[in-house]
């Protein structure tokens, strides 16, 4: 067997990255669009006053926490949804796709609840003392318990979304996300203005917009997975016949995930309460529409995990782990050209500013320009952890993570941070990048992580092995 080294080539032929692109653009359309409707949300609510568009964004802030934490769950089902679909194993598959269901439907609603009574001190944690904080937690708590009914329709698409993406098709996807966009904009300019009759709700009517399109999104993915009855699917009344050992098999490696990009999160958590307290609204409002350009940026990481999953883990789960190995490498390398493309565009993407946020006040403008431009210097860096993370677990070796984030973030990264804060005056922009330079490190253990070729595994292989003793 051959060790993952110099011996593969750094790049691989074309027709292996128009097939991966032929997976790629239509996921990164369909994370573009999200993107764009955020960018329109912000738009649309920056007319408000910074205090309501930093009310908004914190609770955003908040929400993409349970959105990791979702995402992690998918991905490790797809990890199994993969390379059961290489092994060609339909009730592997299945096994897989009720994992994601289930799961996502259990912390969906344990996060609506929790957003519901717990919403004002949610808020408060983002702030880190902001100087200006008693408006923004009143609009940023009003926003969030409204928009927490759309959590569980959010939960369930992410399960039917990224399954279709775990398979190959990439178009349904980016189909629904044009119709959730499309109802969630026209949504949006009816009811933060109150136009066409409607009363002026302001950052709830954002709130009751993104509830909206979020259920019009779900009853489009059922409404698909019906008609087009993909080999994984099931039906409700049979959504809880689990395979508990399977099921146990894939908790315990998206537990591992969680435990890493819990350490992620958390990271990103402090840095962000740490850059909000420095200064008033119009921080939280410039770093908050930072954000938001940075997120449409942001379209290529999806992409790469869902092209990884697909490419090496159908691969690995197909008994071909030399290919794999290939494939890995050759992905690794269009992921940092890929991230430079990212940094080009986000560069660019700074010159709409004063045109998008022009009801932002010039301070706030100021520091949303400095943000982007620091987010677009790491993307390629940024690019390539993320293909070194998706091939890492397209074969199920999610011990990496911990290694990588749970090490770095903890020893390095969130003690910079607060030391940065405490003995420093500098502005959220610069706290902000010099503590991201432990991004590096992060990329050099994350390399001699992955030569260890513990990833190299065909995880439907030993599943059936087991399934088919179970029935002897």
């Amino acid at each position: 067997m051959r060790s993952h080294d110099a011996s593969i080539p750094l790049f691989g032929p074309l027709r292996f990255y128009r097939s991966a692109l032929v997976i790629v653009i239509p996921i990164m359309i369909q994370t573009f669009l999200t993107g764009i409707v955020s960018l329109v949300d912000n738009f649309m609510v920056a007319a408000l006053g910074d205090s309501k568009m930093a009310g908004v964004n914190v609770a955003n802030q908040i929400n993409f926490v349970y959105l990791v934490v979702v995402n992690t769950i998918c991905i490790a089902g797809g990890i199994y949804l993969s390379q059961h679909r290489g092994a060609g194993d339909k009730e592997g598959m299945r096994q897989a796709y009720r994992f994601k269901l289930i799961l996502a439907f259990g912390i969906s609603a344990l996060y609506m609840v929790l957003c519901i009574f717990f919403a004002e001190p949610l808020i408060r944690v983002m702030l880190g003392g902001n100087t200006e904080g008693g408006e923004i937690v009143r609009e940023g708590a009003r926003y969030l318990r409204a928009v927490s009914a759309s959590f569980i329709p959010i939960g369930l698409s992410l399960a039917m979304s990224t399954s279709f993406r775990d398979t190959g098709v990439t178009k349904i996807p980016l189909l629904v996300s044009v119709c959730a966009a499309l109802v969630n904009t026209f949504f949006n300019w009816i009811l933060i203005y109150g136009n066409l009759g409607a009363p002026r709700l302001e950052v709830t009517g954002a709130a009751v917009a993104t509830v909206i399109a979020r259920i019009v999104e779900m009853a489009a993915f059922i409404w698909m997975m019906r008609r087009r009855k993909p080999v994984y699917s099931v039906r409700p009344s049979e959504v809880l016949r689990v395979d508990r050992r399977l099921f146990g098999e894939i908790l315990s490696k998206s537990g591992m995930m969680l435990f890493s990009e819990t350490a992620w999160v958390a990271s990103e958590t402090i840095i962000t309460a740490l850059y909000n307290g420095r200064g008033g609204a119009e921080t939280v409002a410039g770093m908050a529409a930072g954000w938001t350009i940075a997120n449409i940026m942001f379209l290529v990481f999806p992409a790469i995990h869902s092209a990884t999953n697909i490419i090496v883990g159908s691969t690995l789960g197909a008994g071909k782990l030399d290919e794999g190995r290939e494939k890995a490498r050759w992905i690794q390398s269009g992921a940092f050209i890929l991230g430079f493309a990212a940094f080009l565009v986000a560069s660019a993407s700074t010159l709409g500013i004063p045109l998008v946020f022009a009801n932002l006040s010039p301070e706030a403008r100021r520091v949303t320009r400095g943000l982007v431009f620091v987010i677009a210097a790491y993307l390629p860096l940024w690019c390539y952890l993320n293909s070194q993370f998706a091939i890492s677990r397209a074969g199920g070796d999610t011990l990496m993570g911990v290694w990588v984030d749970v090490g770095i973030s903890y020893l390095v990264f969130i003690p910079a941070a607060i030391l940065i804060s405490r003995l420093s005056s500098w502005g959220p922009v610069l706290l902000y990048g010099v503590a991201k330079l432990s991004d590096f490190p992060k990329a050099l253990v994350a390399a001699w992580w992955l030569k260890k070729e513990r990833w190299v595994k065909n995880l439907a292989r030993k599943e059936m092995e087991i399934r088919q003793q179970g029935q002897e």
